[in-house]
């Protein structure tokens, strides 16, 4: 490591995930769009590495129509055969048509709740849950909040969205900030 380079979460190598985790990561989300994205994004992980999925950002975002789930809640079959077709993003059927599926989960939560965002995070009371990890391996895959909103989604019709999923989804729009104690991030997210 370089002497220069501040002390960061030991999972942030490649510098696609230094850039993320110094921007992004664990920084709160209240855009709908940008929840959007995470929802799509956290869910083809599935099986896969962060790296993976933020080598096909770009990708998948121009292939999800910028993440407007209005414009993909309007795909059917000839944009689900299109995007398989399409090297760059995650080519597999179920997580496309998950994708999909989501995107009008979505507009319902919206409808129901003024917003997904106002939706989202009543799972944390509105605020950012701090932890104080040490160790990656204090780290935990899911928490008491995770499995509610997992359980929710699931009931307004989301896939792709169990618990430990939901549980990545909350890192990444900061509603739960886990830069382990002696990263520079630590604390100064929100």
């Amino acid at each position: 490591m370089d002497p220069q380079s501040p002390l960061r979460c030991p999972w942030a190598r490649h510098p696609l995930e230094i850039e993320y985790h110094d921007r992004e990561w664990g920084v709160p989300v209240h855009d709908d769009r940008r929840h959007f994205e995470f929802l799509v994004l956290d869910g083809a992980q599935a099986g896969l590495s962060w790296l993976a999925i933020l080598k096909r950002r770009e990708a998948s975002r121009r292939a999800f129509a910028g993440f407007d789930p209005e414009a993909v809640a309007r795909f059917g079959e000839t944009e689900v055969l299109a995007l398989l077709r399409d090297e760059g993003i995650v080519r597999n059927r179920r997580k496309i048509e998950g994708a999909i599926r989501n995107a009008r989960a979505f507009l319902r939560a919206q409808e129901a709740y003024g917003s997904f965002d106002a939706f989202v995070w009543r799972f944390t009371q509105g605020r950012t849950l701090r932890n104080a990890w040490r160790e990656p391996a204090e780290v935990p895959a899911t928490s008491p909040e995770s499995e509610a909103m997992s359980r929710e989604l699931r009931r307004l019709g989301f896939c792709f969205v169990g618990p430990t999923i939901c549980y990545a989804y909350m890192q990444a729009a900061g509603m739960v900030d886990d830069h382990l104690v002696g990263c520079f991030r630590h604390g100064r997210c929100g």
